[in-house]
This record gives structure tokens, sequence and C-alpha cells, in this order.
């Protein structure tokens, strides 16, 4: 019997965000995450996460059927389903290329992945105060949780291509994202992107600073471009 996973979504769309914006791609979005980030954009596969059962055989059949070139496997945390790695592994002998879309915690054996999209989590993310935390037992839980270097290393040298997105609010920022890659090996100046908070497209003003860091750094402006095209709408 084949493997199964819990799903959020299917659907087949541009990428929005990283090195492979534009392009045409199948998302397979998981439902269950280790972490709750208080901005998170996917609420429906974390805070109040939402499933449906489906196979692995169903899930290649579909990204087969697609017609695309690219499978985006995101979540959630795609890495907390030992499944996702059979799923990466037939999806790559069907000849797609895969992105794995993770926050870097967790390791997964036998993962089938051509780029890393990295997302570590900043202290900008912990949901300190949420209504949605009543007791603080998520805030507390993920604080210990949102950052592992042995883990985002292992990621990185795993695979041969990788970027590492920063969710960022404010230059407040800007220390820490340092700190973070003083502790993370190879990756090139060109492999960090900023992506600015938020779910709706930013004003020019307000990202002006975003944009002169990542010309002085090397670094890439990462915009989310599916909701300059669709808003913020599931399936996109």
């Amino acid at each position: 019997m084949s493997a199964s996973l819990p799903i959020s979504e299917t659907f087949v769309s541009i990428q929005g965000e990283g090195k492979l914006t534009g392009v045409p791609s199948w998302f397979c979005r998981v439902s269950g995450c280790n972490l709750r980030c208080t901005w998170c954009d996917t609420p429906y596969a974390s805070w109040a996460p939402e499933k449906t059962t489906r196979t692995v055989d169903e899930l290649v059949d579909e990204a087969v059927a697609s017609g695309v070139g690219h499978a985006v496997l995101t979540g959630g945390e795609p890495m907390m389903f030992a499944e996702v790695a059979v799923l990466s592994s037939a999806l790559s002998k069907a000849g797609l290329h895969i992105t794995v879309e993770t926050a870097g915690t967790l390791v997964l054996p036998g993962l089938v992945c051509n780029l890393m999209s990295l997302s570590p989590k900043l202290a900008n993310s912990t949901p300190t105060d949420d209504p949605r935390d009543a007791s603080g037992a998520w805030a507390k839980r993920h604080e210990e949780r949102r950052l592992d270097y042995g883990a985002i290393n292992e990621l990185i040298a795993s695979t041969r291509d990788r970027q590492l997105k920063f969710v960022v609010s404010s230059r407040e920022d800007l220390p820490e994202i340092e700190s973070v890659l003083a502790n993370i090996c190879g990756y090139a100046p060109s492999d960090v992107m900023l992506m600015p908070e938020g779910v709706t497209v930013p004003d020019p003003a307000s990202i002006a600073w975003v944009v002169e860091e990542c010309v002085s750094r090397g670094w890439s402006y990462c915009p989310r471009v599916h909701v300059q095209l669709f808003g913020d709408t599931r399936g996109t």
C-alpha cells in the first residue's frame, strides 16, 4: 500500500518567492508544523491545520499530470513527515525538479531535493502575547525550536543549491540575521534573501531600506510575486 500524507492543499501556480520566482510549479502543502510563527501566512497548515489524507501515488500522478517540471514541497513543515522523503524520491524519478521549503529545524533522511529553501525564524516570529496562544505554551516551544544550526548546516550540505529567506519587519532584524549567518556554512551572499513581513503588497517607501541593505550586502530582495498577482489567496 502506498505511503500517505496529511495534505492541506495541492495546486499549480507560479513560484512566487526565491530563485525560481515565476517558474510554473506544482505545490504540495503538508498539514502540520513544529513551530507557530505569529505572522504565519498559512495558518491552515499550522495554527489550525486542515488536512486530507492523500497517498504518495496519488500525489505523484497529480504532479505528473500537471505538465509542469517543478515540484514544491512545503507546509507547514514538510520535514516532520518521513513519507515526504518517499514522495520526493518518486517525484525525482518522474523527472521533476524539487524545491523543499522548510524552517530548517529538522533533517529528514532520504530526502531528494534540488533546491533547499530555508527560512530560519527570527525573534520577530515568536507568538508572544498571541491570542491563539493564551497559555504561552507555543511561544515558549517556538522560541526553543526556531533555530537549529546543526540542522541548517546539514541541510545546506545535502544539496547543490540553497536559499536562505529571512522575513524582516524592521532594520532591527539585521543584527540577528548577521548573528544567524555567522553560524551557517556553505552559502554565498547571493543565497541570502530578505522578504518584508506581511501578506499584502508593501508600499515602496516602507521597503526602501530592505532594498538598500540587499544592495550593500550582495543579498537579494525577495518579493511575494504570487501576492502581487493574486492577493493573499489560497491555491496560488
